[in-house]
């Protein structure tokens, strides 16, 4: 009986020490972080460029994966039902976690359902036309507006993203009707803007920056509190007379809830090595990207705060956030 009891503490110290060992030596394999947008537009620009950081912070490679469309709700269910073990990691926005769950029925709770890492940055919107368009600056594009009810479309990169909801922040306070056309995504929609299909277009500056600056495409109003440095001349949507009007794309870091604490925290440590990295310090600026610093408990109370917010301006605006 002696060497049976002993045998078992063998055994149980054995199983201990290998389970220590194996969280310790997190992440052992090839990483996952899934990105609920089309290959191409701002959301894929920074995920790969995160994912690439993130690698070589972690030791360890990190593929990104594209599962467009429902709002950001296919990836991000994709995710929420993933196994907790830290090898499976989303590049969440305000529709995945907030606006698509508040809109519509979706197989995940967007807070609930996971445990968020930290938030990453924020990419202002931009007002822009199609050349075709007369408006020259955004106290005329409003009055052509309000001339032609119904008649122009803007593109947006998806039903419930953010830029479909500045731009419906942005109809609600000069009180103008201009159509919703959603895409699955920036890089589609800035395609069929710079083609004139859609006449006005409301995305992540990063998303139309190389067709403004080929006056591709003309830059009326810009989301952020500041003025952009790439694009000096473009006033903020402040400064053009709509006072309080800012409008970007947040985005964060998550994995699904239950993640070990110790994997969770080993991720956020690695975020923050990234966030000071300065070619990542680069690459944001390049994309007008806003670094934000809230990792864990803050993120978390950060995506309820914008969810509380965000469910505010529905509820005042009668906002359709699904077809």
């Amino acid at each position: 009986m002696q060497k049976f009891r002993r045998a078992l503490i063998g055994s149980t110290l054995a199983l201990m020490a290998t389970g220590a060992w194996a969280q310790a030596a997190y992440p052992s394999r090839p990483i996952t972080l899934v990105n609920p947008y089309a290959v191409g537009g701002p959301a894929d620009l920074l995920g790969r460029a995160l994912a690439k950081e993130l690698g070589d912070v972690l030791g360890q490679s990190i593929i990104v994966e594209n599962k467009a469309g429902g709002g950001a709700s296919i990836g991000t269910a994709y995710v929420a039902k993933a196994a907790s073990d830290g090898y499976t990691l989303l590049l969440g926005t305000a529709a995945a976690h907030t606006v698509t769950p508040l809109a519509t029925k979706v197989p995940y709770d967007g807070i609930a359902d996971f445990e968020f890492v930290g938030m990453v940055a924020n990419v202002p919107n931009v007002l822009t036309v199609h050349p075709s368009v007369s408006a020259q600056n955004l106290k005329e594009f409003i009055a052509l507006a309000k001339s032609q009810p119904g008649r122009l479309s803007y593109a947006s990169a998806g039903m419930g993203s953010s830029p479909h909801i500045g731009a419906e922040m942005f109809k609600h306070a000069v009180g103008v009707d201009v159509v919703h056309v959603p895409y699955k995504g920036a890089a589609p929609a800035a395609t069929d803007l710079v083609a004139g299909t859609a006449q006005v277009g409301f995305l992540n500056v990063s998303a139309v920056l190389p067709f403004i600056k080929a006056n591709r495409l003309r830059a009326l109003a810009y989301g952020g509190s500041k003025r952009s440095p790439d694009l000096p001349d473009v006033p903020t949507f402040a400064e053009a007379g709509i006072p309080r009007l800012e409008t970007g794309s947040w985005y964060s870091l998550a994995v699904p809830a239950k993640t070990p604490a110790a994997v969770v925290d080993k991720l956020a440590t690695a975020l923050q090595a990234v966030q000071a990295k300065p070619e990542f310090k680069k690459l944001l600026a390049a994309q007008n990207a806003e670094s934000l610093s809230q990792v864990k408990a803050q993120a978390t109370d950060y995506v309820r705060a914008d969810g509380k917010r965000l469910a505010e301006l529905v509820r005042a605006t009668a906002m359709k956030l699904q077809d």
